[in-house]
Parts: C-alpha cells; structure tokens; sequence
C-alpha cells in the first residue's frame, strides 16, 4: 500500500512539473509562514519542534525556487506582534533565528547563486546576535543581483507605511522633497522593499489555512495572487510548491486594467 501511495506521488509530481513549465513562473513570491505550533499540537510534541521542523521547510523551500527559476522569495518569518510575547517560546525562536542565519551565511548556494539577502523590519528591536549575524548576510550579498532571499522580522505592514511617511516626512522637513511631488513611486523608494528590482510579489502564499495577510505586504500586495494553503509550514513539500505555482498560472492577472 505505501508502495502504491509513493508511485501514484510520483506519477502526480511528474504531470505536476510538466503542467507548470508549460505557464509563467512567478519571479517573486512571498510566503507567510504560518502553522508552526499547531502542527506540533497535532503531532502531541512541544512547539519548539514545530518551528525547528519550519526552519528545515524554509531551506527545502530555497532549493525548489532555485530549481524553478523563481528569482525573488520573501519570508515573513516574525511578526512585529510576536515580540510582545516575551516568553521562553520567543527566547527559542530567537535562538533559532540565529542559528539558521549564521547557516545561511555560510551556504554555498547564496554565493553560487549571486543572492542577496535582506531583512526587513523593525530590524532595531531584534537581539544583538540576530543584528549582527544580519549585518554579515547583508555586506557579504549586498552586490549580488541574480536572486534575491528578504526575511521579513519584526516586520509589520503599518509599521513599514508609517516608516516611509517618516522618511518622506524628514525629507520635506529638509526641503529635498516638494510635497506636490509624493507619488507612487515616491512612496516605494521609502517601503523596506525598496531595494528589489520588482517589489510587488507576483504570489502570495499562506499556509495552515488562514485567509488574510495579516498586515504582509500591504502596499506591495495590491496586485499579488492570493493562494492560501491548508497544510501546516512544517509539512510544505514540492509538491506544494508546484500546486500553487499552477493555481497562479490559471489565474488571469490584469493588474488593475
């Protein structure tokens, strides 16, 4: 019975493939990664497991989008919201957080691959380690222009639209901004995604079921393709992936026309 399981996965996985290398392939995605703990609950094991199992996902996640030509990948990893917590649960997450950026750092397919990788956020609340593991991820990438990984921590979609006010706001205040001149693309010279080549996700994917973006994106996620998922993050497989690239390749995008 696993045996037939396993084949007729296979078959699936190969229609799959070829289905979606007939259609787009989106060149930025963003995923909110979301299920963590109630995919321990499940499993009757302790949450830490389940955000040790999402971090593995995370750069299984890398490889897939690697392979199919997706170009920019953007993680919301932390919420603004989570810091408030201040339990041992943040404690483990920054912990391992940390630990996974120190391996990324020292991942060969960042550099092969000519990826930039930047976080974006409330960077200025995070742990030292975490900030200065960040800053090493940032100097050693910040010329590469081939890929592009963005881990969005403390990150909140208000915080990052009341930050660029801020900075529109000093600039008017020191007269190298005319008010008349705030426009759209203004307004994303100044978001945390400003240093992409394409800001706007073309695919937005939420796990575990949710449907909302709870505050991810919200200026650049005017036009993304909505895809929500009822697995947990911890369980996301190839698959999965490639289930939501053709979900975005039958939809028809018009971009607001």
């Amino acid at each position: 019975m696993i045996f037939h399981i396993s084949g007729l996965y296979k078959i699936y996985a190969r229609r799959l493939e070829n289905e979606i290398q007939n259609g787009d392939i989106p060149n930025h995605v963003a995923l909110i990664l979301d299920g963590n703990r109630r995919w321990a609950k499940i499993h009757l094991t302790m949450p830490k497991k389940g955000h040790w199992k999402g971090a593995d996902a995370v750069e299984n996640l890398l490889d897939w989008c690697e392979e199919f030509g997706i170009k920019i990948v953007t993680l919301y990893a932390l919420s603004a919201e989570n810091l408030d917590r201040q339990d041992d649960e943040l404690e483990y997450l920054y912990e391992l957080i940390h630990m996974r950026l120190e391996k990324l750092y020292n991942d060969p397919r960042i550099h092969r691959n000519k990826m930039r990788v930047k976080a974006i956020g409330r960077i200025e609340l995070l742990p030292y380690s975490i900030k200065e593991v960040l800053k090493k991820l940032e100097d050693a990438t910040i010329n590469y222009d081939n890929h592009f990984l963005n881990i969005a921590l403390a990150y909140g979609g208000q915080n990052e639209l009341v930050d660029a006010v801020r900075k529109i706001g000093i600039k008017i205040r020191d007269g190298t901004l005319d008010v008349n001149n705030i426009d759209k693309k203004e307004i994303e010279s100044n978001l945390y995604t400003s240093h992409l080549p394409q800001s706007s996700p073309d695919m937005i994917l939420r796990t575990s079921g949710e449907k909302r973006l709870s505050g991810f994106l919200m200026w650049q996620s005017a036009y993304s393709e909505l895809v929500f998922m009822d697995i947990f993050w911890p369980e996301f497989r190839r698959i999965d992936l490639m289930r939501a690239i053709r979900t975005f390749q039958e939809r028809k995008r018009r971009l607001g026309k």
